[in-house]
């Protein structure tokens, strides 16, 4: 099941569970749709795998398995691996 994490890891950006703007890698490492296009040009900095859209978890779902609420986010931003 996907943690649904709450912000970007480059800029802390919210990214509540609806968004479509949400990017994550197949760690559920989690970045905006600016950070993970402009900055890091569809590679997750921390495997190198490849970013793509998070799918949305129906909201009927949510109540039964909420999204997390714990925060990550990089101190100095992002950097292209």
């Amino acid at each position: 099941m996907l943690e649904l994490r709450p912000c970007c890891e480059c800029c802390g950006t919210d990214l509540p569970p609806a968004s479509l703007e949400a990017r994550i890698c197949s760690y559920e490492c989690t970045f905006c749709a600016g950070c993970a296009e402009a900055t890091l040009r569809g590679i997750c900095p921390n495997c190198g795998g490849e970013l793509v859209r998070r799918p949305v978890r129906p909201a009927a779902r949510l109540e039964k398995h909420p999204a997390s609420t714990v925060r990550k986010v990089k101190p100095g931003g992002c950097v292209a691996v």
